[in-house]
């Protein structure tokens, strides 16, 4: 019997095609239902998983909350490098997300980190259920923007602006062509903060994982300095919960910029420390040259190019000319353009710029040298001129301070509104712990420019006898270094002696004097019984550093074979020379150029001034008759 074919043509044909049609109507009646969300409101760690922008998968590990917890012994941290910056008490304790849970099954502790169990996830009374992202909602009627204040007019713009935005291209051609090697070393990005907007903070840690490379990217720290926004409680947390490789600090005291960052850096694991503001939008290839800078030398202290977000518009507004930190001398940090000499010293554009003083907004650093140069002061205040104190110590200790060009970060420049009083009187702190620890005896420059700081060093006498002692540890040079090499733009025109009359040494009992009864030119420097009469022994020492003999503008001290002579005073100028010399609050005429002191030596008969190793010794301690204070100028 012969068996009938199934049909190959019109009824088979239409019979398929109608069971697509109705597959596709149910497919389109579910979709309808249940519309996929939002990108914008995805968990951010899903959005880049699939954002073809980001070109790779975050992997980063659990993420990780930490709170301080009240009333806890701590015992002292063994696995981290010693800090002279937090007192026990302001340490945190580690408290993972329930994702995390498995491990307190572990007992895990680590030096004074005690492992808790982290509250419950829910929102706080105060910060309101949310999609996320969706910030607008706090701000329904931004059509009457002129009745808010500023800072909420900032909130109510940023929350307008997606959380994740391409900032337009703006680095040199030849930025482009760099290709990173493959050993560049990690980071950790810390993100202080303290009632940021949520919006702002957000996209900046969105802005870091963006254009940050995996490869290079350890984690980023957010730093919780005693926020009161309710959404920043458990709000931020849940958030955090979902971004691989974002870690939650959060302190029960107000630490300050200073101390947060150093609290944040306790934790970090990465290689490279880049602290950076918690309101700013990263390039792409912004990271990249830092860390290569510091593989180069570890001892570099950098940061990128920081453009400008207006606070008005939030519109994008890149620098168009190469410039450069600079302070002036009420210690207030500006940019300026770069100088010619400086450019004309440039081999490129994208070459990198050494800058007197490093912008507080995003600093990177290696996190080894960070310590064991003493972090940051930690008897700072709040805020303020820490970002000077890291670049001198850097340039005075044996680092540099440098910008690059090819790395380019925006930062949020805030309203102009005036600084409250506790904020200024912790900058003004700030600056007098910064005069009285690194300026030496340039100091009575700033008190002179700044009179109020010259009054509060009066009434509180700051004690900085540990970052001194930090100086001497390290072999730091004097400031008259930084201003004769580094900045010979801000040298003091002043001419005035700050120090006059006859020069005592302080173990020998005896005067600086020279004994020639002719010819003065080359005479050696000796000790001699200290006379009102003799006009030899009228010293000064001038605001440029040079020791004027018997008040005759053109014999100075110099020095010839480490021994202390009379030559012709050279020309003035900003340049080093071999008769510069820095008296210190403590006594000791240091040779700039050589860093050795001048010492009284006993040879038989005579007392010769020669130059040997600083020690402290007292035949190396001297004094002048007359000091000029900056009262009385």
């Amino acid at each position: 019997m012969r068996l009938r074919r199934p049909c190959r043509h019109g009824p088979c044909r239409l019979q398929f095609l109608l069971l697509l049609l109705m597959l596709g109507g149910l497919l389109l009646m579910v979709a309808m239902r249940h519309p996929p969300p939002h990108p914008q409101h995805l968990p951010p760690a899903q959005v880049m998983e699939h954002s073809p922008e980001a070109g790779y998968r975050l992997d980063f590990g659990e993420s990780q909350e930490w709170v301080l917890e009240d009333d806890q012994e701590y015992s002292p941290l063994e696995d981290l490098p010693p800090f002279i910056s937090l007192r026990e008490d302001q340490l945190l304790v580690v408290v993972p997300h329930p994702r995390a849970r498995r491990n307190q099954s572990q007992g895990r502790r680590g030096g004074s980190y005690r492992l808790i169990q982290q509250p419950s996830r829910r929102l706080d009374e105060e910060a309101p259920e949310r999609d996320w992202g969706a910030e607008e909602d706090d701000y329904r009627d931004v059509s009457e923007e002129e009745e808010l204040s500023p800072l909420r007019l900032e909130q109510a713009l940023s929350a307008r602006i997606p959380l994740q935005r391409a900032l337009p291209e703006v680095r040199h051609p030849l930025c482009l062509q760099q290709r990173p090697g493959d050993s560049l070393p990690t980071a950790s990005v810390i993100l202080c903060f303290h009632d940021e907007a949520w919006s702002t903070l957000l996209r900046t840690v969105h802005s870091v994982l963006d254009t940050a490379p995996r490869a290079f990217l350890k984690e980023i720290i957010l730093v919780d300095d005693l926020s009161e926004q309710g959404q920043l409680k458990s709000a931020l947390s849940e958030y955090v919960a979902r971004l691989e490789g974002v870690k939650l600090l959060r302190s029960n005291k107000r630490l300050g910029a200073v101390r947060a960052r150093m609290l944040g850096a306790t934790r970090a694991t990465g290689d490279v420390l880049v602290f950076m503001d918690s309101h700013c939008e990263c390039h792409p290839g912004w990271l990249e040259p830092l860390l290569s800078r510091i593989a180069g030398d570890r001892s570099r202290v950098v940061s990128p190019v920081i453009d400008v977000i207006d606070w008005k518009t939030f519109r994008y507004e890149p620098s168009t000319d190469l410039q450069r930190g600079v302070l002036d001398w009420k210690l207030d940090f500006h940019w300026e353009p770069l100088p010619e000499r400086e450019r004309k010293g440039l081999r490129s554009p994208t070459s990198p710029i050494r800058s007197p003083v490093v912008p507080g907004g995003v600093v990177a650093i290696d996190r080894h040298y960070f310590q064991n140069t003493g972090a940051y002061d930690p008897l700072m205040s709040l805020q303020g001129a820490e970002n000077l104190e890291l670049s001198l110590k850097a340039w005075l200790c044996g680092g540099s301070v440098e910008i690059l060009p090819c790395s380019r970060v925006g930062h949020l420049y805030r309203s102009q509104d005036t600084p409250s009083t506790l904020d200024q009187e912790a900058a003004l702190q700030n600056k007098v712990r910064l005069a009285e620890t690194w300026l030496g005896s340039f100091k009575d420059t700033f008190y002179r420019h700044s009179p109020e700081a010259f009054s509060l060093s009066k009434a509180e006498q700051p004690d900085c006898t540990e970052r001194q002692q930090l100086q001497r540890r390290l072999g730091c040079r004097t400031f008259h270094w930084f201003l004769a090499h580094i900045y010979p733009e801000l040298y003091p025109s002043e001419r005035r002696p700050r120090f006059s009359g006859k020069l005592h040494n302080t173990g020998l009992g005896f005067c600086a004097d020279c004994r020639a009864d002719r010819e003065l030119l080359g005479c050696a420097v000796v000790l001699a019984p200290c006379s009102d009469s003799r006009w030899q022994q009228h010293l000064e020492h001038t605001g440029r550093k040079e020791i004027h003999f018997g008040g005759m503008q053109h014999l100075c001290f110099d020095v010839q074979q480490e021994q202390v002579i009379l030559q012709n005073c050279t020309k003035e100028g900003p340049a080093i020379h071999q008769q510069h010399w820095d008296f210190q609050g403590n006594g000791m005429l240091v040779h700039i150029i050589s860093g050795k002191c001048m010492e009284a030596i006993v040879q038989e008969n005579n007392k010769d001034l020669y130059l040997r190793p600083c020690d402290g010794k007292a035949s190396q301690l001297w004094q002048f008759d007359q000091v000029n204070t900056v009262d009385e100028r």
